[in-house]
């Protein structure tokens, strides 16, 4: 890299729908101050048009499964011709197969984020020593791995990635995009044909088993009839979560909006901060998180929340989020936390320093830090750059 110039940096991302780390990574891209170009190696959806909205270079690579070895030699041609001096790696697939790639292609700053790493899964999936040893081996093959979380950190540590080459750069939120907004509201409310008065209990994920969103399904049946469900996400879990609502007994207050954008590109229908400012108190079943994106986003629009895991209320002080509440067990513990959040009343719609804690401009400054770190202490070269690839 010319001295004074701006690093070229490549992200290499698995996929891009609407994802939390998907999501997490066009708003950052928002925020930092250097260009930077992304490779998608699959499922180039809803962010990579807003990615290509914002005026990023999207490529994606047409990778056909985990085993596609032929994407190997493509993504190291595109790394080499782009000419980049740092590569940023999101989710399993994309760092396996981007930190070998950049090493192939000469480049000696190599960055991951690690973004769904829990205890027993990893994106979702049951962990297995294969996967364990993959992970330990690609991950020696870059500069530094990102936690989203301390508790992320801790894990990492405990699967012998060693201390000095994790870094924690939390989640960030923006926060004026959350802020609670009565009008939209209002209007979010009618569009949903939510009833005047309807107390509404919001969950936001991927429908996917992980995120035990039947949970919220069952702990709604013990809830008086004014009270509904809105759910935010789209995923394989659709079909049986409408089979639940209606074994329940709840199908008729069981709303199901699909996959909505972080940040609005005209798609039809409100956007997440919208919805989330229409709900009265968000729901977080989901058992084992990286970090708890969608528990930080109710707070920021001054929900109260009740949670079974959420490093990123749990890594604070407890005054940094007191009206979140962490609940163990399933529908019966959920209902009746939720009953005691309804019988208080309402509060005020405000922003906690949880929230604040995570505004994205201190995350894009903390990993403009590693990024500065990393590229004035570059990697060793690797032996297989002089071949040809």
């Amino acid at each position: 890299m010319t001295p004074g110039a701006s690093p070229r940096i490549l992200h290499v991302i698995t996929g891009l729908g609407t994802g939390g780390a998907e999501q997490q990574l066009r708003l950052l891209l928002r925020h930092l101050p250097v260009r930077c170009d992304v490779v998608t190696l699959t499922d180039p959806g809803a962010v990579a048009d807003g990615l290509l909205a914002d005026g990023v270079r999207v490529v994606h690579l047409g990778m056909t499964g985990n085993r596609d070895l032929s994407a190997l030699p493509r993504l190291t041609r595109l790394i080499r011709a782009g000419g980049y001096d740092l590569v940023h790696t999101h989710l399993y697939r994309a760092c396996l197969y981007g930190r070998l790639a950049a090493r192939l292609a000469g480049v000696r700053a190599i960055v991951a984020t690690e973004h769904s790493l829990g205890d027993t899964r990893l994106e979702g999936r049951r962990l297995s020593p294969g996967v364990r040893a993959l992970y330990r081996a690609g991950e020696r093959l870059g500069s530094t791995t990102i936690a989203v979380s301390p508790t992320v950190a801790g894990r990492l540590g405990r699967w012998g990635v060693p201390a000095p080459r994790v870094e924690v750069v939390p989640n960030g939120i923006d926060l004026d995009r959350f802020r609670f907004d009565p009008v939209a509201r209002h209007r979010t409310r009618r569009r949903l044909g939510l009833p005047e008065g309807a107390w509404v209990v919001g969950g936001v994920g991927r429908l996917a088993a992980g995120k035990r969103f039947d949970v919220l399904v069952r702990a709604l049946a013990r809830l008086p009839a004014d009270c509904w469900l809105l759910l935010v996400g789209g995923g394989p879990e659709e079909h049986a979560l409408r089979c639940a609502a209606r074994s329940a007994g709840v199908a008729d207050r069981v709303l199901l909006t699909g996959e909505r954008p972080y940040l609005s590109d005209g798609s039809p229908g409100p956007d997440l901060p919208s919805l989330v400012s229409a709900m009265d108190v968000l729901g977080s079943p989901s058992a084992e998180e990286a970090f708890g994106l969608a528990v930080v986003e109710g707070l920021a629009s001054g929900l109260p929340v009740v949670y079974a895991s959420c490093p990123a209320v749990e890594d604070l002080p407890p005054d940094a989020a007191p009206r979140a509440r962490r609940v163990r067990g399933g529908a019966a513990e959920f209902g009746a936390a939720l009953a005691a959040l309804r019988a208080a009343g309402p509060g005020p719609r405000t922003a906690p320093p949880a929230a604040r804690h995570y505004c994205v401009t201190r995350s894009a400054a903390r990993l403009m830090d590693v990024y500065a770190s990393v590229l004035t202490h570059p990697l060793s070269p690797a032996p297989q750059e002089a071949g040809p690839v």
